[in-house]
This record gives C-alpha cells, sequence and structure tokens, in this order.
C-alpha cells in the first residue's frame, strides 16, 4: 500500500508543499491536497451528472471515515488513502476538517444542479469555512500552531483566497451556472442574474466586482499578521501565498469588470515584485 503521496500536477495559484516547507512535512502536505484535488475533481471534471457526481463523493466521504478507523484502503482510490491514512496516524491530522472539505464539494454540486445563488455574504462565508479554511487549520496542525489568535488569522487568508478564486474566476464559473456573486450584493449595485450571464461590463457590474474585491482584501489584511507569528519557512511559505492573492486580487481590480471575459493568473513575471513585497510584510 503506497504511503507517498503523488505530485501535485495541477495548475496552482499559490505555493503547495514547495521547497519552503520543511522536508518532513512535504509528504503530508502532498497527501492533504491530493486529497482535496481528487474530491475536487469528482465534483468538477468529465462529463458526470450531479447524481452521480454526489454518489462518488459519498464513497469517498465513506472511505475517508473507513481509513481513519483503520480499515485497509481499497484499491479504488488507493494512491490517494493509502499516503493519507500513513499521515493520519504519523499526524494525528483531525479528520473533521478533511470531512469539512468534502460537504463543500458537495454543495457545490448540489447549488449548481438546483440553480441556486448565495443569499447574502454570511451564507458564503459558512462556505468558506468548510472549502477554503480547513486547508489552513490542517497546514497550523502539522506545524503544532494551535493558538486561537493564530487559527483566526489563518481562516481569514484562506478565506481571502478562497474569495480571491471566485472573483477570478467569474468568467468560468458564471456560463457554468455557478454564482458566488451573492444576492445581497447584486441587488445592492442593481445587478440582475440577466445581466451577469450576458457578460456586459455595465458601471454597476464595475462596482459590484470592486466591491467584492475590497472585501476580500480586507479579509487578507486582516489575516496577514500571521506572518509575523510563524518563524522561519512556514512564515515565508505564507508571505508568498498572501502576495499571491494580493496580486491577483489587484490584477481583477485593474480589469474593471471585465473579469466576467477573461481568467487573469500569476506569471512568472510577478514573482519579482511579489518577493518584495513578501520581503516588507
Amino acid at each position: 500500500m503506497p504511503t507517498q503521496a503523488a505530485a501535485v500536477i495541477h495548475y496552482e495559484n499559490f505555493p503547495v508543499a514547495s521547497w519552503l516547507c520543511p522536508a518532513p512535512l512535504r509528504q503530508p502536505i502532498a497527501a492533504i491536497y491530493a486529497f482535496a484535488r481528487e474530491a475536487d475533481d469528482i465534483a468538477d471534471e468529465g462529463d458526470a451528472l450531479a447524481p452521480q457526481r454526489l454518489e462518488t463523493l459519498r464513497a469517498y466521504r465513506q472511505e475517508l471515515h473507513a481509513i481513519a478507523g483503520g480499515a485497509q484502503p481499497q484499491a479504488r482510490w488507493a494512491t490517494i488513502f493509502g499516503p493519507l491514512q500513513y499521515n493520519l496516524q504519523q499526524h494525528h491530522l483531525p479528520v473533521t476538517l478533511l470531512d469539512d472539505l468534502l460537504s463543500a464539494f458537495m454543495q457545490d454540486i448540489e447549488k449548481t444542479r438546483d440553480h441556486v445563488t448565495y443569499t447574502d455574504r454570511t451564507e458564503l462565508l459558512d462556505y468558506c469555512s468548510r472549502s477554503a479554511n480547513p486547508v489552513g487549520r490542517l497546514l497550523l496542525h502539522l506545524y503544532g500552531v494551535h493558538d486561537a489568535a493564530s487559527l483566526a488569522q489563518s481562516d481569514a487568508v484562506c478565506t481571502a483566497l478562497q474569495l480571491i478564486n471566485f472573483w477570478q474566476d467569474l468568467s468560468e464559473d458564471i456560463p457554468r451556472g455557478r454564482h458566488y456573486l451573492t444576492d445581497t450584493d447584486c441587488a445592492q449595485f442593481g445587478v440582475t442574474r440577466a445581466a451577469l450571464a450576458a457578460q456586459e461590463v455595465t458601471p454597476s457590474i464595475q462596482k459590484l466586482i470592486a466591491s467584492n474585491v475590497d472585501w476580500a482584501r480586507d479579509y487578507m489584511q486582516k489575516g496577514s499578521k500571521l506572518v509575523h507569528r510563524l518563524p522561519g519557512r512556514i512564515g515565508w511559505e505564507l508571505r508568498l501565498v498572501v502576495q499571491g492573492g494580493l496580486c491577483i486580487l489587484d490584477k481583477v481590480e485593474a480589469q474593471a469588470g471585465r473579469s466576467l471575459h477573461t481568467r487573469q493568473t500569476l506569471r512568472k513575471t510577478d514573482a519579482p515584485r511579489m518577493l518584495w513585497n513578501a520581503l516588507w510584510m
């Protein structure tokens, strides 16, 4: 049974198990990301219909709890759950945090299936608390950081990263029927779902997106103080994560609503600016 997680091969905006991480923690981090990425692929990739995706994720969830209880990983996902089980045992990872990720993936499927939008920011933040925040808490667990202040700042950074992904991905999510711009925000700026689907950049849509960019930036700024609480490599890893997120936000803001058409990403040319800003945090 494999105990080494496969390398992360999907595009990521932010560092994953990079050389900045201490060598002993690269494998558990890779195992966590492999688990989350496979679940994300089940929810998103391929041509399966919503009932099939939900059924597969329920089986995936059952396998998580089975291996957490000591059962031998089944062949279907042995390359995922073999390394994960090993690292659960070695590092006592909280299974509830892994389960939260799966609940968020299932919620995405259900909302898209039912054409349901998010009512307000409170509801969207609840989603972020399960889709993003567990990753930060799992990483802090590996580093032995458990104090309430650090956990709260980690949650703020992870929530910011999730919000940034939403505003970065508008051009892909809206045509697929995924709506993370809330009903309350849309009403505040007089924007209809039909207007967003038409992908016509109007002053109202520009203001709507700008407001949500500011919201994500506020969360990142609240959480960024965590870099001063985490010494050494983890602190530098987090500095680059924060600066990567802020860089994407700046790009989305500069698009002035054109994120409805084009998805911005980090490029090699962004690295000097990110490193310089990380140095002076």
